[in-house]
């Protein structure tokens, strides 16, 4: 094929780009049809598993550690719960300014500022404020996070009355509910007031816009009971009210779609929310809550994890004093272990449906100015964002992240034409030939790109996207990603070069001039990470291609670039799987990055049962073993996974643990709210969500291994875990579902059911069996400890 650059018009790029692929065209903000309503009024079990509690509000100048979130995948807030003002800050996942950034700096990679490439920022501040109900006013304070209902729930007596409030992020109704009520003859007296972030006025809505066109806009209702509820200005008053009910709703303009520049200019923001609030304030609290859970537990309900009993004193503990003793006494404590891998899921249902994906800081934000934009970076995190969703039930959750790279495609295929080859990007293609598409380390949701290019960006993308096929075994998802594979595959045809190996006559074909991510040299040709990752990408496209019986030809193209890609040898001098395709070693020994390891994983060319050749397996172990133990979440939940991968339960299980230290004076660990803290600065730490998702990833992978064709029940089982447990609902690559138990380190009873996989071989102490099913059957094992 033409191998030439295009210089085709911008236009016409983004237009031939866009019918490749279906993308999603629907608004992230648009009307809604009328919820289904529940019928069945049954509570739903209060189970302490599922609970996380505190003593103490957050307070108003930590709301990032302190704050609890809510969301419904696309709006969310942190709530502060503070009994005589309520705070929550508000975002939608859209609220972004800056917008294409298609402009190249002196060193032709991309600006990289909040104007220009733009930032996540918050919609809104909403405030409740109760003046007679000041926390030194009262007391039995306690505030609860209710993963199983996704209801934060505070309670506290005053004047021997009981007060309650619930605070909930409808998915159904895309609304945010604050349910104010009491027992004991009291009455709630005060305001409502909702505030821009960005200087708009305050009322009961708002209207704005940024500078790169997209338009915002909030609203806010109240109803009460037993009193009066009044407009005052840019306040609502009440007063007298046995219960409130507070609703507000926002969001933007933003569409996934680059023919439109991303802006949907028929929608006015505002008046949406307006008659988003208006509609569900139609309906009860009690109705309200009723259809969120319903909703909320479609999802949440389908894992459940059992990791042991803790005793009764580390139950009596609150969530952060909890943390606390875990750390202090060293003494594991399984049900708070679950109940954070829980704590992840809950996460991922509130942030990643029905709009953009995860980012740097997921759907929570404590102001305008996040580190690193809030962004999204494809050399590890927005990755790791995603490694639990089909492992732990949430396959849907995944959507966002494959919506978001198909609405990105055209203006990124557009960005790679025009501005790759520019003589002043040191990682231009030496060929002079340009196809395809490719990225930037960040990216906005704008079509823009960030920093530096990354041209290994495109293959890591698509091997995640290819793995959630291997999940879910959906021909529908294959469909729509298949056009950035090949896409893909065409930018690495065009830039792959050619090279004698030093002391031989053997021809292999190495990526162009990269950067090991964030790691070495900044121009070495060949690095390990470009090299894994272009390997599995060919071979993904490849099947592919025999899957949906496209383009055959082209797919035996691609497996021949395959078998003529150099693979990373064992460095003679460090004992270590190379990095840079060299003997040395070029950087950082413990590095954060585990850019070379990722042959181990997420990918599974590197295995330790056999398949691999030994030394390869043993100088990869080696170099997982010198970047250490002790670093960022994101880094030691990374860590967690490869020990996983090579059954070092006891190391995978310590660096889990060493998430869950608390984080004192901004250091790296939990923050009291179970958000992951990046230490940027001794003494200043920063929210940085990827852990939060990355270690539970870990946390299954030690349960469960999977590949097509292949199960392994309890690869990595910790001492800590072992003595009894349980696993329902964990997607296994190959298209199955795993539910498991266990006594004293042994698989006792495990069921296997296919969602479109056919044949797995299952293996459990020492022990391989072959399961034969069609999709939708299932199998039991029993006795697997005899």
């Amino acid at each position: 094929m033409d191998m030439e650059p295009a210089h085709l018009p911008r236009r016409a790029l983004l237009a031939a780009a866009a019918t490749t692929g279906a993308l999603a065209a629907l608004p992230t903000f648009t009307a809604t049809a009328v919820p289904q309503r529940p019928a069945d009024t049954t509570a739903f079990t209060n189970d302490p598993r599922h609970q996380l509690w505190w003593r103490a509000p957050a307070d108003d100048g930590s709301m990032i550690e302190q704050g609890l979130p809510v969301g419904n995948g696309r709006l969310g807030a942190l709530a502060s719960n503070d009994p005589g003002r309520e705070t929550l800050l508000i975002t939608d996942a859209t609220m972004w300014t800056g917008g294409l950034n298609d402009s190249l700096d002196a060193d032709g990679q991309f600006p990289y500022d909040r104007d220009n490439f733009g930032s996540f920022t918050l919609l809104a501040r909403l405030t409740v404020d109760i003046p007679d109900h000041d926390l030194s006013a009262v007391a039995g304070y306690r505030r609860t996070l209710d993963l199983d209902r996704a209801v934060v729930t505070t309670s506290y007596v005053r004047s021997r009355v009981t007060y309650r409030r619930e605070i909930f992020a409808s998915r159904p109704d895309d609304v945010i509910v604050l349910h104010f009520t009491q027992s004991g003859g009291g009455r709630y007296t005060g305001t409502v007031t909702l505030a821009g972030t960005h200087s708009e006025d305050a009322g009961t809505s708002f209207a704005a816009s940024f500078p790169g066109g997209l338009r915002y806009g909030a609203a806010v209702t109240a109803h009460g009971d037993g009193g009066r509820v009044t407009v005052d200005g840019p306040r609502v008053s009440f007063s007298g009210c046995e219960e409130l009910t507070v609703v507000v709703s926002g969001g933007t303009n933003y569409v996934p779609d680059a023919a439109t520049h991303y802006r949907n200019p028929s929608l006015d923001p505002e008046r949406l929310a307006r008659t988003k609030v208006r509609d569900a304030a139609a309906h009860s609290a009690a109705t309200l809550l009723r259809t969120h859970v319903a909703d909320h537990r479609r999802l949440y309900g389908r894992m459940d994890l059992s990791l042991g009993t803790s005793s009764a004193e580390q139950r009596s503990l609150d969530t952060w004093e909890r943390l606390r003793a875990r750390a202090r006494d060293e003494q594991p404590d399984p049900e708070l272990e679950a109940a954070y891998l829980q704590f992840g899921r809950y996460l991922m249902i509130s942030g990643s449906r029905g709009s953009l994906p995860l980012g740097l800081q997921g759907l929570w934000l404590d102001g305008n100015d996040p580190d690193w934009m809030g962004d999204y970076h494809t050399d590890i995190n927005i990755q790791m964002n995603y490694w639990m969703a089909d492992r732990a039930g949430l396959s849907d959750c995944f959507d966002a992240l494959t919506d978001y790279c198909l609405a990105q495609l055209p203006s990124w295929t557009d960005l790679t034409h025009r501005l790759f080859n520019d003589p002043r990007n040191r990682y231009r293609n030496s060929t002079g030939k340009i196809a395809g598409w490719t990225l930037a380390i960040s990216t906005n949701p704008h079509g823009g790109n960030g920093w530096w290019w990354h041209p290994a960006g495109n293959a890591w993308l698509c091997n995640s996207l290819w793995e959630h096929y291997e999940f879910t075994r959906s021909s529908s998802h294959l469909e729509r990603i298949y056009p950035l594979l090949k896409g893909a595959c065409e930018f690495w045809e065009a830039r792959l070069l050619t090279t004698t190996l030093p002391g031989t006559t053997r021809e292999v074909l190495i990526a162009d001039s990269d950067w090991s991510p964030e790691h070495g040299p900044l121009d070495a040709k060949g690095i390990t990470y470009a090299q894994e990752l272009v390997w599995t990408l060919f071979g993904n496209y490849c099947a592919a291609s025999a899957e949906l019986k496209k383009d055959t030809g082209y797919a035996a193209t691609v497996a021949a670039l395959r078998r003529g890609l150099y693979l990373p040898e064992v460095s003679p001098t460090t004992g270590w799987l190379e990095e840079w395709m060299s003997p040395d070693n070029l950087g950082e020994t413990t590095h954060r990055h585990l850019s070379p390891l990722v042959g181990l994983f997420p990918g599974d060319r590197i295995r330790p049962d056999g398949s691999t050749r030994a030394e390869i397996v043993k100088g990869a172990t080696a170099l997982l073993t010198a970047r250490g133990t002790e670093s960022f979440g994101w880094a030691n939940a990374w860590r967690s996974l490869c020990r996983a991968r090579l059954k070092d339960a006891e190391t995978a299980y310590r660096l889990v643990v060493n998430n869950l230290r608390p984080s004192t004076d901004g250091g790296n660990g939990t923050a009291p709210n179970l958000f992951d803290i990046y230490e940027v600065a001794q003494g200043r730490g920063i929210f940085q969500i990827d852990a939060n998702f990355g270690t539970p990833a870990a946390m299954i992978e030690m349960l469960l291994y999977s590949r097509p064709g292949h199960l392994e029940l309890l690869p990595a089982l910790p001492d800590a875990w072992a003595a009894s447990g349980s696993l329902t609902g964990a997607g296994a690559r190959g298209g199955f579902v795993v539910d498991l138990r266990w006594q004293d380190g042994r698989p006792t009873w495990a069921r296997i059911r296919s969602v479109g996989g056919r044949t797995t071989t299952v293996a459990y102490a020492g022990t391989v069996r072959t399961v034969r099913l069609k999709p939708g059957e299932s199998v039991t094992l029993k006795d697997l400890a005899r």
